[in-house]
């Protein structure tokens, strides 16, 4: 039995990786992501079982209080926390993370210090990219949340001799690394240490603006994948150290995807941020920017181009998560579905604080999976669409990113609803969106704005057909 125990746990870990490979895998598509985060649940409990049948456990009742009070939290969350909120819960739950590996780190350091153990190399710098890693994700992912939040600025925030500062921090972090190589029981150098990898956390996430959080959100998320591959190497669990090594690519993997949705390099993500959430604004309604006017229209006549329509494309965006107008957007879509139009959602993957918020929101409102189109999918449709809605979405339907080469955002992937025989944009005013970059689409002969909160003009859109 005893013989049979340490080779069951590595088959139950096994098998509990095979499980996360699977589960992310399912999670690449809306239709199988609530079954792919099963799968890796279960796998994630065969490992915690198989990590407690270990005989190095030896408090039982400690983590058993850890699991009940843990369970409890999670529970309420997913409960209360809203929708529109995923974000900042996406953005605690990864610093909850870097922080539980660098706590491991820090443990297993006041361990050996405190039995005075001979601390190997390898063993030194694993928990040192722990501490480091750990603390960045930990602090970088509460600020983000903050930002998130709007508890500071989602403004970038830069002083003089920024790039500097943070360079020196880095220094210092290496500085303090090798010399705890030579003394690896030193308290005071490793406490500083830990210090140094929470300020340049802070110092990684301040300078980035809001419209680069889904970027911000999923780098995040890969670190605190690798923390948690750090941690393994300190405790010498194979689990911990291909849980945190999946994490870890899919998160970069994830991240690549959305600088490619942004045209937009990681370094400049990092050190370039573009934009802030200020932008000129014009009166809502108004009809007149300068040279250039709008055409808005009521609901009434709103209703009246969508219900005619033979096919629609509903382009979702901030704007509608702000407004929690998910729910009625897939009621305007039955309704105009019941007068026998062909409605479809183009998602792009950057239209949010997230990866994946847009499905995420409609999901919630439970819109059929086949209806949810990507760009390289819905793009070549837009010619024989008779009208695109778009509901709160800015930058991401911009044509200046097609047409204009001195825009900023020139180069970016958009949905190309400028195409669309119609376009229809509710809107609350002439605000530029995260890039500051005023629309070129609010401005085309083809375009119409229906000015008000999304959910306000989604409601009466959808009295107003139901009425035709």
């Amino acid at each position: 039995m005893t013989d049979f125990l340490p080779t069951g746990i590595q088959l139950t870990y096994l098998i509990a990786a095979s499980l996360f490979i699977l589960g992310l895998k399912k999670l690449g598509s809306p239709a199988t992501a609530r079954q792919g985060n099963f799968v890796a649940a279960v796998g994630m409990l065969l490992a915690i079982v198989a990590t407690m049948l270990d005989s190095h456990v030896l408090n039982y009742e400690m983590i058993l209080i850890g699991l009940a009070i843990g369970s409890v939290i999670g529970v309420i969350g997913a409960y209360k926390v809203q929708m529109t909120e995923m974000p900042q819960m996406v953005g605690l739950l990864n610093g909850l993370g870097g922080a539980a590996s660098g706590l491991v780190a820090i443990a297993e350091f006041w361990r050996l210090r405190q039995y005075n153990e001979l601390v190997s190399v390898d063993a030194n710098i694993s928990m040192l990219l722990d501490v480091l890693i750990g603390g960045v994700t930990f602090t970088g992912s509460t600020l983000a949340f903050a930002k998130l939040q709007g508890l500071v600025t989602g403004k970038p925030i830069k002083f003089p001799f920024q790039k500097a500062f943070n360079a020196l921090l880095l220094v210092t972090f290496i500085a303090g690394g090798a010399y705890l190589l030579i003394a690896p029981h030193n308290l005071p150098v490793f406490a500083a240490v830990t210090i140094v990898s929470l300020i340049l956390g802070v110092m990684f996430v301040i300078p980035i603006g809001g419209g680069d959080m889904p970027v911000v959100i999923s780098l995040l998320n890969s670190f605190s994948g690798l923390a948690a591959a750090a941690a393994g190497f300190v405790v010498m669990n194979n689990m911990l150290i291909i849980a945190g090594a999946l994490v870890g690519a899919s998160g970069i993997i994830l991240t690549e995807i959305m600088c490619k949705a942004m045209n937009r390099s990681l370094i400049s993500v990092l050190f370039d941020a573009f934009g802030s959430e200020a932008g000129a604004v014009a009166s809502a309604g108004s009809g007149d920017t300068g040279d250039k006017s709008v055409r808005s229209i009521d609901p009434e006549e709103g209703a009246m181009m969508l219900g005619y329509a033979r096919s629609v494309v509903i382009v979702p965006g901030y704007g509608m998560a702000v407004a929690q107008a998910q729910h009625g957007v897939r009621e305007l879509a039955d309704q105009l579905e019941r007068m026998g139009v062909d409605v479809k959602y183009a998602i792009h993957p950057v239209a949010g604080r997230m990866p994946g918020h847009m499905n995420v929101l409609l999901a919630e409102a439970n819109v059929p999976y086949e209806q949810l189109h990507d760009m390289e999918d819905i793009n070549p449709q837009f010619d024989q669409t008779d009208v695109a809605l778009i509901i709160g979405a800015n930058d991401v339907v911009n044509p200046a990113a097609r047409t204009d080469e001195s825009s900023p955002i020139y180069g970016m992937p958009i949905l190309e609803v400028d195409r669309a025989k119609h376009t229809i944009v509710i809107k609350r005013g002439m605000s530029a969106g995260f890039a500051g970059v005023e629309n070129e689409l609010f401005y085309k002969d083809k375009t119409t704005m229906l000015f008000g909160s999304a959910k306000d003009m989604v409601g009466k859109l959808v009295s107003e057909v139901k009425q035709l």
